[in-house]
């Protein structure tokens, strides 16, 4: 699990997106940022919450936030994710997982039994300054947006 708490400067970063467009910490210099981490593209869950954020973008860009999704999928993987469901923010494909292992969310997991290592869940929101305010691991995938955004 994640050791980054609220006040903590984000770790700097840089990840191709579906598009293999390079995207940084510091492309969002001066704006918010909502950054969530999920195990795999096109997963019900992954869906349901990339959806919930996707259906909510104007609320989040009324509030000047940016939003980024992050897994380890393959741009393509994340191109068709997208493209399927029409989100609005880009996607990164952490292939070789330098910001999944920068932010903390890479470790074991339990599934039907199994154990595993894999992504974490979890919602980083940082400020303009690039400080974390909020670290969310317990995500309502169904109504992620009600956990973030408080109007």
């Amino acid at each position: 699990m994640t050791q980054l708490k609220a006040g903590d400067q984000a770790p700097n970063f840089s990840a191709k997106d579906e598009q293999g467009n390079t995207i940084s910490l510091a492309d969002y210099k001066g704006k918010k940022l909502v950054i969530f981490f999920y195990p795999k593209a096109s997963t019900p869950g992954c869906t349901a919450e990339a959806c919930n954020l996707n259906d909510n973008y104007e609320r989040f860009q009324a509030q000047g936030y940016e939003i980024l999704g992050v897994s380890a999928d393959s741009a393509k993987r994340q191109a068709n994710f997208k493209n399927k469901y029409g989100f609005q923010y880009p996607l990164l494909a952490d292939e070789d997982k330098a910001m999944i292992e920068a932010f903390g969310v890479w470790g074991p997991k339990k599934f039907m039994g199994k154990e595993y290592d894999g992504i974490h869940r979890t919602t980083f929101i940082i400020d303009e300054n690039s400080i974390i305010e909020e670290v969310i691991t317990k995500v309502k995938t169904k109504a992620h947006t009600a956990q973030i955004l408080t109007e």
